[in-house]
């Protein structure tokens, strides 16, 4: 007998029904639908351990000298010389740069014949004394105005800029004639988040990279903390200076750092990566593997690092906790349950 189409077009779509729910009951089952027992070798999991959890925040920034002198003539005229450069190390009281001087010392010589001459006057009159005392001033006028005449190192230092040129006039438009810096005294300034930076306080060690020197590291310390906000498309931040306490010698002065500040710090805690711990309404829960079920447990949370959490109450060292799925888009996506076997 001869099935019509009509017929047996509905044995083919009730047969398709019956292995798709076949197929969906699988699935179920193989994710653990129903709240069975999970299969404890197809669970990826981390262990409760006990280590150190520490808290930081982060800021970018130059590395500048905390101890600068721009440095200019005290008086005016036209440069002789200049005996430095550039990148140059200078000591203390080094000459830098001199301006003709002949007319300074001109000067100095007049107003030295003027005092010696009011000094012979009749000093015991009102007006001889008077007289000497405004001769003595123009003498010590006219040598200082001979010493503005030369630029010393004020400390012991390397030249980071020279604005004149020999011939030219002593006054620059912009900066010093000569500026020096101290590489000894190092420092970096950055702008912190006003959230961020509610928790430094002076005295915090600080990590410093470098982006032009990959690898090598300074140690600091919070000196100072700015009390003026700076606003930034709509950012607030505070600039904190970090005073650079270990300096290795492949650092210079204006190389962009990275600064971390450990802001928070537990030792010899309960931890667990930061990961698979659950957030929600002010609670924080984990998923724990236990007799082979998983079970949702409430925990209590303190430090909380970049990576790992200090685990306050809710486990114990050596519990298991279920890893949540990282999909191919970086998304997370549930807790893996089968299929690719796991890993205590």
């Amino acid at each position: 007998m001869t099935l019509s189409t009509k017929r047996r077009a509905l044995i083919l779509n009730a047969s398709l029904g019956v292995l798709l729910l076949g197929g969906a009951g699988a699935a179920w089952a193989s994710l653990g639908g129903g709240g069975g027992p999970a299969e404890p070798g197809n669970v990826l999991t981390t262990r409760v351990t006990r280590g150190t959890v520490e808290s930081a925040v982060t800021a970018s920034g130059a590395v500048e000298s905390a101890r600068s002198r721009s440095l200019s003539f005290a008086t005016q005229g036209t440069v002789e010389s200049i005996s430095v450069e550039p990148g140059q190390k200078v000591k203390k009281g080094q000459v830098l740069a001199r301006l003709d001087d002949e007319s300074a010392r001109e000067g100095v010589d007049a107003a030295k014949a003027s005092l010696d001459a009011a000094a012979d006057g009749d000093t015991d009159s009102a007006t001889g004394y008077s007289q000497y005392v405004a001769a003595k001033n123009a003498y010590q006028a006219a040598k200082r105005a001979l010493a503005g005449t030369v630029i010393k190192a004020p400390f012991a230092g390397t030249v980071t800029a020279v604005g004149g040129t020999v011939g030219g006039p002593s006054q620059v438009q912009e900066g010093g004639f000569v500026d020096v810096a101290d590489p000894g005294r190092l420092q970096i300034v950055g702008n912190f988040t006003e959230s961020d930076v509610s928790k430094l306080k002076v005295g915090q060690q600080a990590q410093i990279t470098f982006d032009a020197i990959p690898g090598v590291t300074a140690t600091g310390e919070v000196a100072l903390i700015g009390a003026q906000p700076q606003t930034e498309d709509n950012v607030v931040s505070y600039a904190a200076t970090i005073k650079l306490t270990d300096v290795p010698g492949q650092v210079r002065l204006g190389q962009t750092a990275s600064v971390s500040v450990v802001v928070e710090r537990a030792d010899d805690v309960l931890t667990l990566p930061s990961a698979v711990i659950t957030t929600a309404g002010g609670r924080s829960t984990v998923t724990v593997l236990e007799n082979g079920r998983q079970t949702v447990r409430v925990v209590e949370t303190g430090v909380r690092g970049t990576t790992g959490t200090e685990i306050v109450s809710g486990l114990q060292e050596g519990d298991q906790v279920v890893r949540p799925v990282v999909t191919p888009t970086g998304q997370t996506g549930g807790f893996f349950r089968g299929g690719f076997g796991g890993r205590p």
